[in-house]
């Protein structure tokens, strides 16, 4: 059966968008998906289900919003998408730490870069889905600006290896 990934976008993150890991395995679970798992508390939701992604995209928008009481973005990847990821990004040097990567709903807009602000040492790649950022002085004191990455959700690369590595048990 396909393992399903659901990145939720701002969920636990600077105060805002409190959902507990165990009500996110709750309301999975309740949605009929089995094999539910969560990995570190920011949204990384990881399910199966004989559902294609799109559907089970939209059942977990659908009861979170009821639950949240708002919109909560989902991003969906599967294992093969997370492998593209970690075997196309280019800042393979950088410490996995300080490179983030931002999943988006859709294909990168094609002015992603045009509209970058406040770029300082940090490296920008863009992939077909996603927006890799290489912070090279940290992320902490960045003023960057990518509104492309907006819309969507981003990752460490040890994060997005680790849900790689869990994807495929």
């Amino acid at each position: 059966m396909p393992t399903h990934l659901a990145l939720l976008r701002a969920v636990n993150v600077g105060g805002t968008g409190l959902l507990p890991m165990a009500e996110l395995r709750a309301l999975a679970e309740s949605l009929g998906f089995t094999r539910v798992r969560t990995h570190l508390a920011s949204g990384n939701l990881l399910v199966d289900s004989p559902r294609p992604s799109e559907d089970v995209q939209a059942l977990l928008s659908e009861a979170l919003a009821a639950q949240q009481g708002r919109e909560v973005g989902v991003v969906m990847r599967t294992a093969e998408d997370l492998a593209r990821v970690l075997d196309a990004q280019p800042f393979r040097e950088a410490a996995p730490n300080r490179v983030l990567v931002s999943f988006l709903p859709g294909p990168v807009p094609a002015d992603a870069l045009a509209t970058v602000r406040h770029q300082r040492d940090e490296e920008i790649a863009l992939l077909a889905r996603e927006v890799v950022v290489h912070y090279a002085s940290g992320m902490g004191s960045s003023k960057l600006r990518v509104p492309a990455a907006e819309a969507g959700t981003a990752r460490n690369l040890n994060t997005v290896a680790a849900l790689l590595r869990l994807m495929q048990v």
